[in-house]
């Protein structure tokens, strides 16, 4: 497999922009795949080019193996993004997505000094903080779709259709075993600038939880709150897009 395709194989419904002055990668939450950012281009600066990144086991990767320790899956999209990295880029993740954003830019600082000029984290505690939440990704089937219930990011419906879940639960499964796995290790700061984002109603992720992430970056850091809970950016995607566009409006 050439370094072209395996990139293409990592980035899902993007649209190249060849004016684009910066590239915003965006890494979803647990259980989940490129598909959640299909709309985030036209919430964007036509100067932005998203690139919304699948994770193997859903979307056009379906049939691939799923991820389930951070470290695999990191080094690997390290190596595949090589290519899309030849113009100042940014990172957005929620959830897991922004503990993978995280350990991607140290990972590219390590592997070639490259870093991107922002990191957006949403929905996650700064890293080094323990996590205290129950270890769920190995509990059995029943147990299991209890806990999701009760983490409100599947709809009831979804979580109604048997077929469907017996698709889902490999991949949630192995997406939180990425989470509750990873152990964080001490390294100096981020260069780049960090905004955090969180819901007011989120009970997972307080906002000292976010304040956090101020002590992993020697650059600037914000944090915004938006009404909702863990998933409180879904019914407020306009005014988180906006946030966005001002940032990056200042990078590049």
């Amino acid at each position: 497999m050439t370094t072209a395709n395996t990139c293409d194989s990592w980035i899902a419904c993007r649209k190249p922009n060849t004016q684009a002055r910066l590239r915003l990668f965006c890494f979803a939450y647990a259980g989940t795949g490129a598909s959640i950012f299909r709309t985030w281009q036209d919430g964007l600066p036509a100067d932005v080019e998203v690139c919304p990144v699948e994770f193997p086991g859903r979307g056009t990767r379906l049939m691939e193996t799923p991820f389930t320790q951070l470290a695999p899956l990191v080094q690997g999209l390290a190596k595949a993004l090589v290519p899309l990295l030849d113009k100042p880029f940014a990172f957005f993740g929620h959830s897991l997505g922004a503990l993978v954003g995280f350990e991607l830019a140290r990972q590219l600082r390590r592997q070639s000094g490259l870093q991107p000029v922002r990191l957006f984290v949403s929905a996650h505690r700064a890293p080094q903080f323990p996590l205290r939440d129950r270890l769920i990704h190995a509990l059995p089937e029943v147990e299991f779709l209890f806990e999701l219930r009760c983490m409100n990011g599947i709809p009831g419906k979804v979580l109604e259709e048997e077929e469907l879940m017996q698709i889902m639960l490999p991949v949630l499964r192995a997406d939180l075993g990425v989470y509750e796995t990873y152990v964080y290790s001490a390294e100096p700061p981020l260069n780049c600038h960090i905004s955090a984002f969180g819901g007011l109603q989120d009970r997972r992720v307080s906002r000292g939880h976010l304040e956090g992430w101020r002590d992993q970056t020697s650059a600037s850091f914000s944090l915004q709150m938006f009404p909702g809970d863990h998933f409180f950016w879904h019914p407020t995607q306009p005014l988180l897009l906006n946030r966005l566009s001002q940032d990056l409006s200042r990078d590049g």
